[in-house]
């Protein structure tokens, strides 16, 4: 981005297609006058939203066992969890994280959130229990989430918010679902997590490094759900 508006020291707007701008900030950026930095929010919230709820029935219906078992023509019957009643966390309550709770909330699901000004979301129909931002709000949030849900942005202050010490407080067999942006979480921490059975398993739609490479345990693990 310093690049370009060197390169073209006339561009007055800058407009992204995701809701993220992480990737376009910069210090030239930030100390350029008269230009206007815009997003396109909400333009991928339901499709994430719903990314989301499928990644939740998922691991609850447990799909690689029923999809082992129709490769092998093997008929056997096993149990399996409803979505109704399970609580899912959301890290980030924006505009994505709302959607998902709004769809949650149609699955019967309790819907727990936290959000840097928990006050604005009071009279939210979608969700049960906000908390504010802190850290220990965030290792509760955790410990109450059957799934939990990252669509957080990353800021300086986001980044690696989510580590070792979140996964410790995780409730037993929870799943990890990030749609928001990979350098949010420790991944090491996260895969040893998923080896050792703290979490039950991880839906990831980004990564700390995508296309994510070829030598990453996360292709290999078969508790991980993942999508470019």
């Amino acid at each position: 981005m310093a690049e370009l508006l060197q390169t073209l020291p006339y561009i007055e707007w800058i407009h992204t297609r995701s809701a993220g701008i992480d990737f376009v900030t910069s210090d030239t950026l930030a100390n350029a006058d008269g230009v206007s930095v815009t997003n396109a929010k909400g333009m991928f919230s339901s499709t994430l939203a719903e990314y989301t709820l499928m990644a939740c029935a998922y691991f609850a219906k447990d799909l690689p066992r029923l999809l082992r078992q129709k490769g092998a023509a093997h008929w056997e019957k096993y149990p399996v969890l409803e979505l109704r009643g399970a609580t899912l966390g959301i890290v980030g309550y924006g505009d994505i994280g709302r959607a998902a709770a709004r769809l949650a909330s149609a699955y019967g699901m309790k819907v727990v959130a936290l959000r840097r000004n928990p006050e604005k979301a009071q009279d939210d129909p979608f969700v049960d229990v906000v908390y504010g931002n802190d850290k220990e709000s965030l290792n509760r949030l955790f410990a109450e989430s059957d799934y939990i849900m990252c669509a957080a942005p990353l800021t300086p202050e986001t980044r690696g918010m989510i580590g070792k010490e979140q996964f410790d407080n995780a409730k037993r067999d929870a799943v990890f679902i990030n749609v928001g942006r990979g350098p949010i979480v420790d991944e090491d921490a996260m895969i040893d997590a998923l080896k050792d059975g703290r979490l039950k398993g991880a839906g990831l739609d980004v990564v700390a490094v995508e296309p994510l490479p070829k030598e990453s345990d996360l292709w290999r693990l078969d508790n991980v759900l993942l999508s470019p």
